[in-house]
């Protein structure tokens, strides 16, 4: 089980955490038997700008600070090709780092090959994610994991990044994956559509060897799956789970809590409800209702809009152009053929 609160979790805090805090939640993780923690900035390592948000301090200092805190559990970090760079990766290898995830679009993994060589030539666990995992067939999901396994690539996890899958959508993915690869295959679960748990215990049904989730649920959009009810829930449906359940649950609330606010708390509220809906991942959120304001249209005919036309992550600049046309009474999918 990987617990992603100081990663995925950044994003709750606008990539905030300091140093120190990093280090009292991995210590209370450790305590608690946690397989592994993953460290980075939300958007993975060299996120870290004006275009993703600035975090607090640098990996390295991330890196220093939770590293000496890990006893058994190990340490992972997350990089995506074209914003993180080698050097981040040969800092990581430097400063402990057990295990490497590169993470694509679903459609992408070609272009993480050189990155898989470099990660095991490093000496590093190299596992793979193919995020938007919503946003392909199974079959297309599957062609692009037997990439990364060719690559060698020691996992592969579909991630569910706008929390935009149906338990049904879950097996169907994760059990080809499980009976195709030769290697492991892990979730990542968003809760946009509150199926965080319940996709997860999907994936485990459908043959997933590991899974994620974050202290009280942190992470883009609603959040994560809540790790320390997966944990309770594991547990009694008679799963081997390796972290201890009290053990998580206070580094939920006597740690992880008292660092939070009201604002911080990842809720699923009608923006995020509609992230998972219309599948769109949640940076196009604030810029959706900049558009919505200014074309006075409903945000949420942007988004579902946006939706059909499958946009990822870098393709924002459409959400003015789809605002306009609604405003204009056109259809924007149409337009987009």
């Amino acid at each position: 089980m990987v617990d992603m609160t100081l990663r995925d979790g950044m994003h709750a805090v606008d990539h905030q955490f300091t140093p120190q805090q990093m280090t009292d939640i991995a210590s209370a993780l450790d305590d608690a038997e946690m397989d592994v923690v993953e460290v980075s900035h939300g958007d993975g390592m060299g996120g870290s700008s004006i275009n993703y948000g600035f975090s607090a301090a640098s990996t390295g200092e991330y890196l220093d600070a939770v590293a000496p805190e890990l006893t058994d559990t190990q340490l992972s970090v997350l990089l995506l090709p074209g914003i993180g760079t080698v050097e981040e990766l040969d800092l990581a290898a430097e400063k402990g780092a057990d295990i490497c995830r590169l993470a694509t679009h679903v459609t992408e993994a070609d272009v993480s090959e050189e990155h898989f060589e470099y990660v095991t030539d490093r000496g590093l666990e190299a596992d793979g994610v193919l995020m938007l995992g919503h946003m392909a067939p199974p079959e297309t999901v599957l062609e692009q994991a037997e990439l990364m396994e060719e690559y060698g690539a020691d996992a592969v996890y579909i991630m569910d990044s706008a929390g935009a899958m149906l338990p049904s959508d879950v097996r169907d993915r994760v059990g080809l994956l499980s009976d195709e690869l030769s290697i492991d295959v892990g979730f990542h679960a968003h809760n946009n559509l509150g199926l965080g748990i319940g996709n997860t215990l999907a994936a485990l049904d459908a043959g997933a060897s590991t899974v994620d989730g974050c202290l009280r649920g942190l992470g883009a959009g609603s959040g994560n799956a809540q790790i320390e009810v997966l944990v309770g829930v594991l547990e009694k449906a008679g799963y081997d789970v390796g972290p201890e359940f009290f053990g998580v649950m206070d580094a939920a609330e006597e740690v992880l809590m008292p660092m939070l606010t009201e604002d911080t708390m990842p809720t699923l509220d009608n923006d995020s409800l509609m992230l998972g809906y219309a599948g769109v991942y949640s940076s196009f959120l604030r810029h959706t209702r900049r558009a919505g304001e200014r074309y006075d249209v409903d945000p949420r005919a942007i988004l579902t809009r946006l939706g059909e036309m499958e946009v990822v992550g870098g393709q924002e600049d459409l959400i003015t152009d789809v605002a306009s046309q609604l405003a204009d009474g056109r259809d924007a999918t149409a337009d987009d053929d």
